[in-house]
């Protein structure tokens, strides 16, 4: 019974074939540049037969692509809403006695060599809408290096130095008494990004604006205070100081073609103390879905 109602499907479906044909046939001109094209019969099994029409040389967009080693070079800052006086008050912030408190100034960035660099192991991008509407997501680690422009010194607990027998018994910023020639705290942050993926022509990619925003959610693995100076030299100190161990953040990506743009902003201080700091970056996105 299948066998004959697949067979009366596929008579059919070759009749009307037959007749598209000839009626292209029909109306060919003598322009050379008019060609038939060969038209297929594929069968899909999904529970019941099903038929559909491919014509040769049509390329069927895939519903998920796939992307490996995608690369973000760009720069990393953050917006400082600390209360200062608190912070000094509760001793997240050290200073030598008589001397003025840290204060905003203090923790800026050297915005120029305070860098950010991504490795996306994989990037992924489904289909929702005809390859219009798409959702986008990947796995890959962060690394960011805040370079400092005042002499900090990050511990994650001690002894005052400028007050004989004082211990400090939870992380702190030391305004040190020497000037550093590199100074920076560096985070590094396990990430997975999921955003939404809208593009304007999928059929041609080099002509495609697509714009992506959404979130990501990263897992702190590393951090720590490289410093370097004449009278210390190269160290390079271990530990969480009070950093959240979880971030929290809003992700975006511009494209045109294959040029991308990305950027994040952590709306929330990294930081479980006194301090509110919150990072963002932006840069170029290499080898972009």
């Amino acid at each position: 019974m299948n066998y004959a109602k697949n067979l009366l499907i596929l008579l059919l479906i070759s009749g009307f074939a037959h007749t598209a044909n000839c009626q292209i046939d029909s109306t060919i001109s003598k322009n050379d540049s008019n060609r038939v094209q060969e038209v297929i019969i594929v069968k899909e099994n999904k529970g019941f037969n099903k038929y559909k029409i491919v014509r040769n040389g049509e390329k069927q967009k895939a519903n998920l692509t796939s992307g490996g080693m995608i690369f973000d070079i760009g720069f990393a800052n953050w917006i400082d809403n600390t209360n200062y006086t608190a912070a000094t008050n509760e001793q997240y912030l050290v200073t030598r006695p008589g001397q003025p408190q840290i204060n905003s100034n203090d923790l800026k960035l050297r915005t120029a060599k305070s860098s950010n660099v991504n490795i996306w192991f994989f990037m992924q991008r489904l289909n929702l809408v005809k390859n219009y509407l798409n959702l986008k997501y990947g796995f890959g680690i962060e690394l960011n290096n805040y370079r400092l422009s005042a002499p900090l010194s990050f511990k994650d607990s001690g002894p005052n130095p400028y007050i004989a027998g004082s211990t400090i018994s939870h992380p702190f910023i030391l305004k040190d008494s020497i000037s550093f020639k590199k100074d920076k705290l560096s985070t590094d942050y396990i990430t997975v990004p999921v955003m939404l993926n809208l593009r304007t022509n999928p059929d041609h990619p080099n002509k495609d604006v697509t714009v992506s925003g959404g979130v990501s959610i990263g897992y702190l693995y590393n951090s720590r205070n490289k410093q370097k100076s004449s009278e210390r030299g190269k160290r390079k100190n271990h530990g969480d100081y009070d950093l959240r161990p979880f971030k929290f953040s809003y992700v975006g990506e511009l494209g045109f073609g294959d040029f991308r743009l990305y950027g994040s902003y952590v709306p929330k201080s990294i930081f479980t103390n006194e301090l509110n700091l919150m990072p963002y970056t932006f840069g170029i996105r290499l080898n972009g879905l």
